[in-house]
């Protein structure tokens, strides 16, 4: 203190307000996953080892909008700014809590004309801005919209956008007014520009996946890196020629993370639409399947790498990559890690692009499918090892049960064998890890020293190709292209990205009282996780309500819309592989959490995540669960984490990888949580939606604290 009292008095000043900058943001929860660095990281060490035993509920905010029908769900990591946290309920309605009591603050309902916001989707998150003095913004999308509300009463703003809201679904390049496109997860802020991805259709037809920045104070595009390049630009070698007016994807749908100091944000695509037929767009697909570093204030490339060439496999990658400094034989390196699904970690110096592991071009099996032309090589790193399995051999059948192994047996000598980015095809092709990870949606978390955690699933999956044309009228035919491939080849349902598909056989349409209209207005609009498909003709719908219901087609009016054509090949369904008791056929672990020093790139420890009661109570040992949503990571030594099908909220030592703490929530918590600390007290929250799995829907947020 006697040497500050001979500093200038406006270096006091200067001090004093670098202090209280810190002391909010370590305090705050007010980014997306908790920093621009996406790091869910935080110096907050109230909750510690020593006092975790002693976390009880503080509070539980109930929104009371759940829909057990249509499984609702709730992914949002919520944000924690000045004591006030903002989040996003079942029905997607952005609210305002006390964060100290969990009491409601205010409520945005975004729906308004439903007609006019479309399919509202799902949100992961949300953005908060501030100029540093009055206008203090949190920016939201639902549906087409990206909104823009003042923080402190959540009311739009009227100079942003079209009176507080911007159509997504403008400044693509090319005309998508008739296809799916929504933004699930929040974008990034550098300076006064919002960067943001969003999510388009799987099949065909599709939008493009554009990475684009808004101004913030007027919701003006500011620029756009087209991810399909257009002619002239990097890339547009690596598909045929004119691809990027109708081929759809390459889309960041998981976040992306920001480098303030040197200006960069990095940005992890998703693979091009269609998703495991690529007869139509021959080559590698840059920029699907990239991490791409641009230049924060222009959009202009800085550098990139492909981790999945002309992807067949739907091998998005899944999450925010994360930003930390590596320790190299006394060198500090900036750093960026990816996870994938497959279960592996590429790392790389953030300002060069260079790997900072050995990474390996590997051949593999050509496909069978007319017309496609898989890439005979696929580059993966040689360190760190896989977090999950990479082979499903007779090795790995379950063996929870003589029952389980047997049956999963007599299915698996009938496939063909598991060969990882062994091409898709007719006969059935094992997916292991599955189209949900491995890593998933919910990222990882990485300390300052730059140790990484990653909570990871082990599910087979099974997918089945099928020729278009195999449909006898034009009506099964576009059921074949645009519905088998979430209701099933024989309508009868199946489980994509952990949301029950329902049956839409006609029975099964006559149970739930779909009448043709009302199947019509849905095949239109779209309804929560269904796309719109709106781009299909009147008369193509009437012809795909007929096979439907099961009613003579007055002709078989072919290929009407003409979008038969874009593609020769699609798939009978998103299928996880289960025993007849639902349990994965692969051995356990099933869910797992992770801890590696990507200094080294070596392993710390792996532990079980999740469990299913009813296989303890038989004796077995923990086998984990599926699980989605992220891990927090603190100073006070512990990661807490919830994710898991069973409905808990854990706390692991993140040293060790011992669980020290449990509760039981009210419905699944699948989001990554958020910790923050008002009035000297710390907090972690976490969003309990469920609704994925078959696992039971609620509209709650539950807060936990240390006891007085």
């Amino acid at each position: 203190m006697a040497r500050m009292s001979k500093l200038p008095l406006a270096a006091l000043f200067f001090l004093s307000f670098i202090c209280k900058t810190y002391a909010a943001a370590d305090r705050d929860w007010p980014v997306y996953l908790g920093d621009k660095a996406a790091t869910h990281f935080s110096t907050l060490d109230q909750i510690n080892k020593e006092t975790v035993s002693r976390l009880e509920v503080a509070w539980t905010w109930d929104g009371g909008e759940a829909d057990p029908h249509n499984r609702s769900q709730i992914q949002c990591n919520p944000l924690v700014i000045d004591g006030v946290l903002y989040g996003t309920s079942a029905s997607m309605k952005l609210f305002a809590l006390d964060a100290a009591t969990g009491k409601e603050l205010w409520k945005f309902d975004p729906v308004g004309d439903y007609k006019s916001i479309g399919n509202k989707g799902l949100n992961r998150g949300l953005v908060y801005w501030t100029d540093g003095k009055d206008d203090r913004r949190i920016l939201f999308s639902a549906g087409r919209f990206l909104h823009a509300l003042d923080a402190g009463s959540g009311k739009l703003i009227p100079a942003f956008g079209d009176k507080g809201r911007v159509n997504l679904k403008k400044g693509l390049g090319r005309d998508v007014e008739r296809l799916y496109y929504v933004s699930n997860t929040p974008g990034v802020v550098f300076e006064n520009l919002l960067i943001i991805g969003g999510r388009v259709n799987e099949a065909l037809p599709a939008a493009p996946g554009h990475i684009r920045a808004y101004d913030i104070r007027t919701g003006e595009q500011v620029w756009r890196f087209n991810t399909i390049p257009h002619p002239g630009e990097i890339g547009y070698d690596t598909w045929p020629e004119d691809a990027y007016k109708t081929i759809g994807g390459a889309n960041v749908w998981t976040g992306m993370a920001v480098d303030e100091e040197n200006g960069i944000v990095f940005c992890p695509t998703g693979s091009a639409s269609a998703d495991f037929y690529g007869g139509n767009r021959k080559g590698k697909n840059l920029f699907a399947n990239c991490l791409i570093a641009l230049d924060a204030k222009t959009g202009k490339r800085l550098w990139h790498f492909q981790i999945v060439h002309h992807d067949l496999w739907d091998r998005d990658l899944p999450s925010s990559p994360v930003l930390f400094d590596l320790n190299r034989n006394g060198e500090t390196i900036p750093a960026v890690a990816q996870t994938t699904k497959s279960g592996h970690v590429f790392v790389f110096n953030r300002l060069t692009g260079e790997s900072l592991f050995p990474i390996e071009e590997r051949p593999y099996p050509s496909s069978a499918l007319e017309g496609e032309e898989a890439w005979p090589t696929q580059p993966l790193p040689t360190k760190p090892a896989p977090f999950s399995r990479q082979h499903f051999t007779s090795d790995e059948i379950t063996n929870i049960s003589p029952e389980s192994y047997r049956e999963v047996l007599d299915r698996f000598v009938r496939l063909q064998p598991h060969v990882p980015f062994a091409p898709p095809s007719e006969q059935g092709t094992i997916i292991f890890p599955g189209f949900d990870g491995g890593a998933e949606w919910g990222g990882a978390a990485v300390t300052p020293e730059g140790i990484l955690y990653v909570n990871a699933n082990e599910m087979p999956w099974v997918l089945t190709m099928i020729n278009v044309h195999a449909g006898s009228t034009n009506g099964e035919r576009l059921y074949l292209l645009n519905c088998a491939t979430c209701h099933g080849q024989n309508r009868e349902g199946s489980e994509n990205q952990g949301q029950i598909i329902p049956p839409i056989t006609r029975d099964g349409l006559s149970e739930r009282r779909v009448r043709p209209t009302v199947a019509l207005r849905k095949i239109k609009s779209g309804i929560g996780n269904m796309p719109s498909f709106a781009h299909l003709s009147e008369r193509d719908i009437n012809d795909l309500i007929r096979f439907l219901y099961q009613e003579e087609a007055e002709s078989d009016s072919g290929n009407a819309s003409g979008q038969i054509s874009r593609t020769d090949y699609t798939h009978t369904g998103y299928h996880k592989w289960r025993d007849s008791k639902g349990y994965p056929a692969v051995k356990p672990p099933w869910g797992t959490l992770n801890a590696l020093d990507l200094n080294t790139g070596e392993y710390l420890w792996q532990t079980t995540l999740g469990e299913f009661p009813e296989l303890i109570e038989q004796g077995l040992p923990p086998t984990g669960a599926e699980n989605y949503g992220g891990p927090v990571v603190t100073a006070g030594g512990l990661l807490f984490i919830a994710a898991s099908m069973d409905e808990h909220m854990r706390v692991f030592d993140r040293d060790s990888g011992q669980e020290l703490w449990r509760a039981k929530l009210p419905a699944a918590g699948y989001a990554t949580p958020s910790t923050y600390m008002v009035d000297g007290k710390q907090y972690v929250v976490i969003a309990c939606g469920g609704g994925k799995m078959g696992t039971k829907s609620a509209d709650a947020y539950v807060a936990f604290a240390l006891a007085d």
